[in-house]
């Protein structure tokens, strides 16, 4: 497993990040229950069995049910191993607003405190603002109680969740050490932000590069509403070779070739997905053909791409 630095923090992860979201919730195409998911005894020898591999970069949240405590059962003996990344939990009132400063430091110190009583350590490397929006990223307490954390040393490097370009594009401007984005080869749209983010030493770590796992085997036979995604997607099968077999691969790859990522999150709730990750960056990455031909295959109308909505109308399930 090869490793890269994120950004200008210094700290080094391997290319594939664990995405702990489906070890503690039902998330993903055809998990609709806890009973479509590991038990817990699975879930913690598959977190063994990825940093046995050379994983060392796990991505949880306060908010993904009990994938803190899960990773906490499995890595509290060998903390040192590894690179642990969580996100608060989300702050706004029922009205929609970012309550008063003293509320709100209390919520994000309460958030941390419990994510490390979970985790079973004393620090997290990387704590995050959890779906980031424009008038989170431009208030100033907020950044402030975020620093005043990492300067206690329970926090190494601190960090923002984003959907939106122009959200990613704040984030890097106030500074934030760690941006998690969402990039693939339907939606490109987050890449006018690598330049700048390499120039800041701002870490972009991507999710959704498979798109919930439509970019990969799972992407057929898909509801109506997404005929034109899927045909979409058949496109891609096309670039596929005898070094680069799966679709899968070809998408982490793909998010790869751009060294200004630090690492792809990868959703991974069983032992094959975690063996098709890692096959997906053993070797070499796109050469410059197969990189120009993915870039030109971006889905013409991004803004369609909305993965929560699908999941909302059942074009999911």
């Amino acid at each position: 497993m090869k490793t890269r630095v994120l950004g200008k923090t210094g700290i080094a992860v391997s290319e594939i990040a664990f995405g702990g979201v489906e070890i503690g919730i039902p998330y993903g195409i055809g998990v609709k229950s806890e009973a479509d998911m590991l038990s817990r005894g699975e879930a913690v020898n598959l977190l063994h069995e990825a940093l046995d591999k050379g994983v060392n970069f796990f991505d949880t949240a306060r908010l993904y049910g009990e994938s803190e405590a899960i990773m906490g059962e499995a890595f509290h003996d060998r903390r040192d191993r590894l690179v642990l990344a969580t996100k608060c939990k989300h702050f706004k009132n029922a009205d929609g607003q970012i309550p008063s400063y003293q509320t709100l430091k209390k919520i994000i110190e309460t958030s941390l405190e419990e994510s490390l009583g979970f985790l079973r350590t004393d620090y997290v490397d990387v704590f995050m603002l959890h779906q980031a929006d424009l008038e989170i990223l431009a208030n100033d307490d907020v950044k402030e109680i975020f620093i005043r954390l990492k300067d206690t040393g329970k926090v190494r490097a601190i960090g923002a969740s984003t959907y939106t370009s122009a959200e990613t594009r704040n984030a890097i401007e106030k500074g934030w050490d760690v941006i998690q984005l969402p990039f693939n080869m339907m939606d490109q749209q987050q890449a006018t932000n690598f330049d700048y983010a390499e120039e800041k030493g701002t870490a972009m770590v991507v999710r959704s590069v498979l798109m919930k796992g439509l970019l990969s085997d799972k992407g057929r036979n898909l509801h109506p509403a997404l005929q034109q995604v899927e045909q979409h997607i058949s496109k891609y099968r096309e670039l596929l070779t005898d070094e680069i077999p799966e679709l899968s691969t070809l998408a982490t790859k793909f998010a790869l070739s751009f060294n200004q990522v630090s690492a792809v999150l990868v959703g991974i709730d069983r032992s094959e997905y975690l063996d098709k990750a890692l096959y997906s960056v053993n070797g070499r990455l796109l050469n410059e053909v197969e990189l120009a031909k993915s870039k030109a295959l971006v889905y013409p109308d991004p803004l369609f791409l909305d993965l929560p909505k699908w999941d909302r109308l059942g074009w999911l399930k």
